[in-house]
């Protein structure tokens, strides 16, 4: 990338004179004045310095590989059926709370009446 930032600048300078040269051809051999065609120079100039920019960004690093990534699970077994997830580490048992063994018999409390 150095070596087209140092392309570029090198020939800023000779197509500025080329395009200079041009336009004052055509305002000599043609109905065209310079005071019409000037406005060539500024887009030159935005043109070489949309490429020295260019030329000076840094590369950007690669899409990963494997293509698009497959739907979530949810999506798959027939579209979004709202809540969440049950996770296979929570309870095992009916009414007991993670870790708990699934046996509460007085309920919430904890003891019996």
């Amino acid at each position: 990338m150095a070596a087209d930032a140092s392309l570029i600048r090198a020939i800023r300078g000779p197509i500025t004179l080329i395009t200079l040269g041009v336009l004052f051809t055509l305002d000599h051999f043609t109905p065209y004045s310079f005071g019409r065609t000037w406005p060539v120079l500024l887009i030159v100039f935005g043109l070489l310095s949309l490429l020295r920019r260019g030329a000076s960004l840094p590369p950007q690093p690669p899409p990963p590989m494997g293509g698009p990534w497959p739907p979530p699970p949810s999506a798959m077994s027939g579209g979004y059926t709202g809540g969440y997830r049950q996770s296979p580490y929570g309870n095992t048992g009916s009414g007991g709370t993670a870790g708990s063994s699934g046996s509460n018999p007085g309920g919430a409390g904890g003891g019996s009446r």
